[in-house]
Order: structure tokens, then sequence, then C-alpha cells
């Protein structure tokens, strides 16, 4: 199995970009847990090639083995269970094009995972971020503002945030228009706040960002050499403007997005109403916001 599983494995992460459309993130991370269950059963000897293409010594008994394995090593309860995701999922997949005669590993549980409250950044934290963290009328303190501010008050997630484009800020609507996983499109408000400081941004900050020799579309947020930010560029950006402001609390993007959602909440917004604002495309994943103390309520 081993040449030929790479293979296969190669296909199956391919079909999950091009035709389920699934966020890159979790591509790369399946491509490594599905690598370490290849190597697995290399080490233990379960397969050969001829076997694997046969399903005859794939069994649900391997499978149990290879969460067994996980276990042993110590990995947390929530990477096994991605591990076994990513497992089943590919097995699921196998079956159905009919490389193996049957799912093995349909049968095997996959690991509970205690799913911890989210929790809200305290709002001075996020003031400080702002007010001190990106405090200047340098081009990239406009951007940042911009970014930081946006993110806090419109619930985007990351890649969210840097695919915008300048014409998905409608400023007299009061409307951005965000593209989300699987090409889903979405309007959020536009704060006040947020628009005044995107409006700086336009004026004082993106021209003097922008190249001429710059391509492609024209993406809103831009870094030092005119293209589009990227995700980890953006969090570089994030760790320095709370390293400025004297932070000495974690403060993430998605964190962020917890705020705006429990916010939300604690202001009394419907939960499907909140689920169409994060985008999320089962309510059961925004739901998990009902854990939380709903107690505080902040201008979303």
């Amino acid at each position: 199995m081993a040449d030929g599983l790479s293979e296969h494995i190669d296909q199956f992460l391919f079909h999950l970009s091009d035709q389920r459309r699934v966020a890159s993130n979790t591509i790369a991370a399946y491509g490594n847990d599905l690598r370490q269950f290849s190597q697995y059963l290399r080490l233990t000897n379960v397969v050969g090639v001829s076997s694997v293409a046969e399903g005859s010594l794939l069994d649900p008994g391997t499978v149990a083995g290879f969460v067994l394995h996980l276990r042993e090593k110590g990995y947390a309860q929530a990477t096994v269970a991605r591990k076994v995701a990513a497992v089943k999922s590919f097995c699921h997949y196998a079956a159905e094009i009919g490389l193996i005669s049957h799912n093995p590993a349909a049968a095997v549980d996959s690991p509970r995972v205690h799913r911890a409250a989210p929790q809200a950044v305290d709002p001075e934290h996020v003031s400080a971020l702002l007010d001190v963290g990106c405090a200047g009328d340098m081009p990239d303190d406009f951007r940042d503002r911009a970014m930081l501010t946006l993110l806090y008050h419109s619930g985007m997630r990351v890649s969210e945030l840097v695919a915008l484009d300048e014409p998905d800020v409608d400023f007299d609507a009061s409307i951005v228009s965000c593209r989300g996983r699987a090409g889903r499109v979405r309007a959020i408000p536009l704060a006040d706040s947020a628009r005044i400081v995107l409006q700086d941004y336009r004026l004082n900050g993106r021209p003097y960002l922008a190249r001429a020799e710059a391509a492609g579309p024209s993406a809103l947020f831009l870094n030092h050499r005119g293209t589009r930010l990227t995700r980890q560029g953006f969090w570089l950006i994030m760790r320095e403007r709370a390293r400025i402001a004297g932070l000495n609390v974690p403060i993430t993007p998605h964190a962020l997005r917890h705020s705006f959602a429990l916010h939300h909440l604690g202001n009394g917004t419907p939960l499907r109403d909140l689920k169409e604002l994060l985008g999320h495309v089962n309510i059961s994943t925004t739901q998990i916001y009902t854990l939380a103390n709903r107690a505080t309520k902040a201008p979303v």
C-alpha cells in the first residue's frame, strides 16, 4: 500500500479541494494525518500493495489499532479525534470509488472531545490593541487599525479578511461582502467605527502601499510589496501590535471572532441570525456560544 496509498491519498486530497471545496488548512491537516496513518500501516506490516486494493486486511481492528497508537504517543484528545476523522473520511471515499470493498472505519467510534466555552476578549485589551498598538499615521498604521477593527466588529475569519477586494466594501450601504467557505458570500453590516477607519485607510494608507507593478484583483489589504496580505502576514502583524500595546494576554484572530459572537448574543441577536453573520453551515456550530456567559454586552 505504501506507494499506492500515497497516490490515493493525493487523489483524495484533490477531491476534497476540487469537489467539496474544503478549506486549505483542513486539507493540509488531513494530508499530514493520512500520511501518518500510511506510515503506521507500513511499520506494523498490516498490509501490502495488493491487499490494500483488495481491502482484505484493512479492517476495523486496524483502524482501532491506529487510534490506540495515537493515544500511546500522548496526542491530545482533540488531535486524535481529527486524525480519526481524516481516516474515516478517506476510507469512506475509498469505498465509494471502489478502491476497497467496504469501509473499515465505519464501525470505529470517533473520540469525544469536550468543547470548552469560547471566551470573549476583554474590551479594554481590544482598546489597547487598537489605540496603543496601532497608533501612528504611517500607511501600515492605517491598514492595521482598519484590519483589526473590522475583524473585531464583523466576526470574519482571517482568511476571509485578507481575501477582501476593494469593491467588497460598500460605504454608502455600510455593508461588507465576505466570501466564506465553499464560495458562499454573506453581507455583514459595517459598524460605524469600522467604516471610519476603513475610509481613513482607503485615503491615507492603501494608496501609499499600492504598487503600479502589482497585478491581479484589487486586494483591499496590501503588504509593503503592494500585493495582497497573507494570513501569515496578518498573524505577524497582530502579534507585533499586541507587543507594542504591552498586552501579556494572548489575543488571537479567532478570539476576536468569539468576542463578536458573544457580544451579539449578549445584545439579543437570535442564534439563527448569528449563524448567518458568522457564515456557519450548521447551527450546531453556532450553538457552542450558548455555553458561554452572555451577560457582557458590547457594541457590535
